[in-house]
């Protein structure tokens, strides 16, 4: 009986590569960001969820706001468009149950981030303007906002809020 050699000399050559593979790891790179200009689409089917898409302007903001890019507010510009059900969280009246929520929105707002809320959604939920947080503005449309936004050159970022099914320890 005639063994083939190329398996056993593979198997070798993999467990020899090995110990050099484990060693090796990801590279980081510095990227040279200059003056971004971001635009959030965000539209939530539960305003719950907006808790979670702020975490995508924190994760914007907060490597630009520190070392080595230590970004000044006038060194970008942020919008944020709410037209789903989340601009129930700049109600004045629902201050108190999206507390946390409307405190992060307006720190953000004194960062220089522009929130700005639909119109048409606004009639649609029964609001006016003077039912919301002073640091929101309302637009005629979030679509034309999107699209004027869009043409000014701003990158659009559409926060995606899912239920979490998994923690990350059972997925990891």
């Amino acid at each position: 009986m005639h063994l083939n050699p190329l398996p056993a000399l593979f198997l070798a050559l993999g467990l020899a590569a090995a110990p050099a593979a484990a060693l090796a790891q990801a590279s980081f790179v510095q990227t040279p960001y200059k003056n971004p200009k971001a635009l959030f689409d965000i539209y939530l089917d539960h305003p719950a969820k907006m808790g979670a898409a702020l975490h995508w302007l924190r994760s914007f903001m907060n490597p630009l706001v520190e070392a080595p890019y230590s970004f000044f507010a006038e060194d970008m510009s942020v919008v944020v468009v709410l037209h789903g059900t989340e601009l129930v969280t700049v109600a004045k009246k629902n201050e108190a149950k999206y507390e946390e929520v409307v405190q992060r929105m307006r720190y953000y707002a004194q960062q220089g981030v522009k929130f700005k809320v639909c119109g048409l959604a606004l009639q649609d939920f029964g609001y006016r303007r003077e039912d919301l947080q002073p640091f929101v503005e309302v637009t005629p449309s979030a679509m034309t906002e999107l699209v004027h936004w869009q043409n000014q050159g701003y990158g659009l970022i559409t926060p995606v809020v899912t239920d979490k099914k998994l923690s990350i320890e059972e997925i990891r």
